[in-house]
């Protein structure tokens, strides 16, 4: 088993919390896992990305130059990964900021109304949790419940009291991918 996933978007909009959250259930799982974020002045509302893969063997480098899977948050994003996702793989793309479709047919494309979905959980700020379901919801590499109840080990203490929304944030990620048939 090996997958290899870019996370990208805006500073701001949770890429490395996704990826971080991503590496730390597939460490739970007993996977040999590489994380690598991209910092920078990008942090600042540029494109922020970072590459998490996930293996049974060892991998050799954390880097990723023709992922299996992209999560893209933003339209930036969107031009620069999804060319770069290889054949068969995965793109889920935040429909609320991206209104592209890709112009391949040789890989599966998911898109989820983030924002309004984030929004209606109860913070636009979680709609990088609702991607987050969306690709659990596909990929099922847990249950959307167990990643509920990782989240405290994951999220900053000061992020606590957002436990709640971002379970719902999970679960209508994951609920929306499942509901169209994903």
């Amino acid at each position: 088993m090996r997958e290899e996933i870019i996370i990208s978007g805006f500073g701001g909009q949770g890429v490395m919390l996704i990826g971080k959250f991503i590496a730390y259930i597939a460490m739970k799982k007993d996977c040999r896992v590489t994380y690598m974020p991209s910092y920078g002045a990008e942090m600042r509302g540029g494109t922020a990305n970072c590459a998490v893969i996930i293996s049974s063997e060892e991998i050799a480098s954390p880097l990723s130059s023709h992922p299996t899977t992209a999560i893209v948050m933003n339209k930036p994003s969107f031009e620069k990964f999804s060319p770069m996702i290889k054949k068969g793989g995965l793109l889920i793309l935040n429909g609320s900021l991206i209104d592209k479709e890709p112009k391949r047919n040789d890989i599966k494309t998911v898109t989820v109304p983030a924002n309004k979905l984030a929004e209606e959980a109860g913070s636009i700020r979680s709609a990088n949790m609702v991607m987050l379901g969306a690709y659990l919801g596909v990929k099922e590499l847990v249950p959307v419940e167990k990643a509920c109840a990782q989240l405290k080990d994951v999220l900053p203490q000061r992020w606590h009291g957002l436990l709640e929304v971002n379970s719902k944030a999970l679960t209508s990620g994951r609920d929306y991918v499942h509901d169209a048939g994903t």
